[in-house]
């Protein structure tokens, strides 16, 4: 009889290992949440353990006092700078997450223009994150196409994404839409491309408070 066969020997996990095999499984789901939502206009929901009211037409607020604070967004735009939105402290900022090859983002590029252009000497920041573009050249050409001249962070993993606590108006489709008020809170969310006049709607409300 041979004799019995020894079981191969493991070597044990190291650390980095282990990171290695969990860093493309968060990056699939961040890939899976995003990037299928664009198109189908996303869904904005409400209820359960959230504080925030999703309305008829997709916008989802949350009254002043529950509001939660928006997560550390900073790092380098997608034209080579450096951004922090925790410097806009005090002001009201509109954070748009888009992608070049989004069709929905793409027809409502030029509406964000627009109210930034009318609203930028009002206390107003816009502010893009480009995410899951699969060059930096990329989102560039589609901000000059579109005529868009505030800056974007460049988040092509989607790690700025996971920063969004579970529960709240997180950014869960391309495009999405927030918008953080004075003291840096998200007060509302869309999850879908907007017109001119519903980023108005969701905006004026914020700029009104004092």
């Amino acid at each position: 009889m041979s004799p019995a066969r020894r079981a191969p020997v493991r070597p044990p996990r190291t650390a980095a290992r282990v990171r290695r095999r969990v860093a493309p499984i968060a990056a699939a789901v961040v890939s899976a949440l995003l990037v299928t939502a664009c198109g189908a206009g996303g869904i904005s929901g409400g209820g359960g353990e959230t504080n925030f009211v999703a309305g008829p037409d997709g916008i989802a607020t949350v009254a002043r006092a529950e509001r939660d604070e928006a997560p550390e967004l900073s790092g380098e735009t997608v034209d080579g700078g450096r951004l922090d939105i925790a410097d806009y402290r005090g002001e009201v900022v509109v954070l748009n997450v888009w992608a070049s090859w989004c069709g929905p983002c793409r027809a409502e590029a030029k509406n964000f223009e627009a109210v930034h252009q009318d609203t930028k000497d009002q206390g107003v920041r816009f502010v893009g994150i480009n995410t899951r573009d699969t060059s930096v050249a990329a989102a560039l050409r589609f901000e000059e196409e579109q005529g868009v001249t505030y800056p974007s962070l460049n988040d092509p993993s989607g790690r700025l994404m996971l920063r969004f606590p579970k529960g709240t108006l997180n950014p869960q489709a391309i495009p999405s839409t927030l918008v953080i008020d004075r003291d840096g809170k998200i007060a509302a969310r869309a999850l879908q491309g907007l017109s001119e006049e519903r980023l108005r709607s969701m905006l004026d409300p914020v700029l009104a408070e004092k």
